[in-house]
C-alpha cells in the first residue's frame, strides 16, 4: 500500500524541522539569531542586551583547575557554551582547540551546558581531546553575566579589556574569530 502524498510530505517536513532544531531547546521565543562567524560574512553577532558588558566568570574545570576570566585580561577569550550531544558543537571543537594552541593572544574555555557528571565528561574528552579548559555548567544556574543559551553552540568573544566584543548563536570557525579580532584592532591572523 502506497502512503498518501500529503502524509509523506508531512512526515518529510517533520523530519526537516527536527533536523534544523537539533541543538536548540524547544522555545517559542522569536529572537533573531546571529549568523555563524565564518569570516566571510559582514559584521554579525554583536553583543546584545542581557549579557553583562564586562562579564565575570569563575568556574571549576573538569581537570581539577579553575578558570577565572579576570585572570585573562590582556587576551582575547572565546567563551564557548556547548554540549556533548550537539553535532555543530563537536564539529567546531578541533578548530577552537587549534586556535587556543596556535595563537598566544587567544584563550578558549568550553562551558558544557548539560547534565553530565565529571567522570563521563572526562571519558568524553579522552575520545575528543582539546587543549583548552572545560567546565560543566549547571543548566539550572548558568553563569549570571552571560545569557542563558537559547541554542548551542553559543559563543562569546571577550576583548582584552574584559568587555563582550561579540556574541554568536551557532557554529564559529577559527578563521571567523581571527577576522573579527583583526577588525576590532587586534592582531591579524598569520598569512592574512
Amino acid at each position: 500500500m502506497k502512503p498518501h502524498p500529503l502524509l509523506s510530505a508531512g512526515l518529510a517536513a517533520c523530519v526537516l524541522a527536527a533536523a534544523l532544531s537539533a541543538c536548540r531547546p524547544a522555545t517559542d521565543d522569536s529572537t533573531p539569531e546571529a549568523p555563524a562567524a565564518t569570516g566571510r560574512e559582514g559584521p554579525a553577532g554583536d553583543a546584545v542586551a542581557g549579557s553583562a558588558a564586562f562579564p565575570a566568570l569563575r568556574v571549576d574545570t573538569v581537570d581539577g583547575g579553575v578558570f577565572d576570566l579576570a585572570e585573562h585580561r590582556g587576551q582575547w577569550v572565546v567563551v564557548n557554551f556547548w554540549a556533548t550531544w550537539c553535532a555543530p558543537c563537536l564539529k567546531e571543537m578541533p578548530e577552537l582547540s587549534a586556535l587556543d594552541a596556535m595563537r598566544d593572544h587567544i584563550d578558549v574555555v568550553g562551558l558544557a551546558y548539560e547534565e553530565i557528571d565529571v567522570a563521563d565528561m572526562r571519558a568524553f574528552l579522552d575520545r575528543r581531546p582539546v587543549v583548552y579548559p572545560i567546565a560543566i555548567i549547571d543548566t539550572y544556574d548558568p553563569p549570571a553575566d552571560f545569557d542563558t543559551p537559547k541554542g548551542l553552540p553559543m559563543t562569546y568573544l571577550i576583548a582584552p579589556d574584559g568587555s563582550v566584543a561579540r556574541k554568536f548563536l551557532g557554529p564559529v570557525t577559527a578563521e571567523g574569530i581571527e577576522a573579527m579580532i583583526a577588525e576590532a584592532g587586534g592582531p591579524a591572523a598569520a598569512g592574512a
